[in-house]
């Protein structure tokens, strides 16, 4: 059995125990609990952000996926994203996109056009009104992130986002490929055949 050292670090009111990573850590399977899993720590971090800033601006009445919203559609003012387009943009699924586009619309902060080649679609817009939440939402949400990021050294900070950026787009693309493309291979090579029991 491994032993692992234990740092308490404070991060906002929680603590966390940070386990020291050794060699011998490196040579257990990728699954063992003694080692830091990709799954927990994407779910712990982004659970951890989503709870800080909706905390940090339910003042304002905005969501955070409203806010990214916000600033996706400002991203791509000039040409206008369609809903699927802001889908894809947001990486969502587009029945929590279409929720989220009627509420926005309902609160004033969007608008919808119709788009000049597709009488099916309709390009969305920021009103002056989403405009201005969106600048009172920006300042909290820098703020955030600066805070988060003061975690790593300065010099480490943009390669992490990089290293990070990487990781989502390998998660995106395996969520992309057919289910027998992942399908579990015997240890000849062999695909895995289930057997059920009807």
């Amino acid at each position: 059995m491994m032993r692992l050292g234990r740092t308490w670090r404070r991060s906002f009111s929680l603590y966390t125990i940070v386990p020291r990573t050794s060699a011998k850590a490196n040579k257990l399977p990728v699954d063992a609990p003694e080692r830091r899993r990709l799954p927990i720590l994407l779910r712990r971090a982004w659970y951890g952000l989503n709870q800080a800033f909706r905390r940090r601006i339910a003042h304002t009445g905005v969501t955070p996926d409203q806010f990214t919203a916000m600033r996706t559609l400002l991203e791509h003012e000039g040409e206008g994203l369609t809903q699927s387009g802001l889908t894809k943009s947001m990486a969502s699924d587009p029945n929590t996109i279409a929720s989220l586009v009627e509420r926005m619309e309902k609160g004033g902060l969007i608008r919808r056009e119709k788009h000049e080649k597709d009488r099916r679609a309709y390009r969305l817009r920021l009103k002056p009104a989403g405009k201005l939440k969106y600048e009172e939402v920006r300042e909290i949400a820098l703020a955030l992130q600066t805070d988060l990021l003061s975690a790593l050294p300065e010099g480490k900070r943009e390669e992490f986002l990089q290293c990070l950026s990487k990781v989502g787009d390998a998660c995106v693309a395996a969520a992309g490929r057919t289910s027998s493309a992942l399908r579990p291979v015997d240890t000849k090579g062999a695909p895995f055949v289930e057997s059920r029991v009807l």
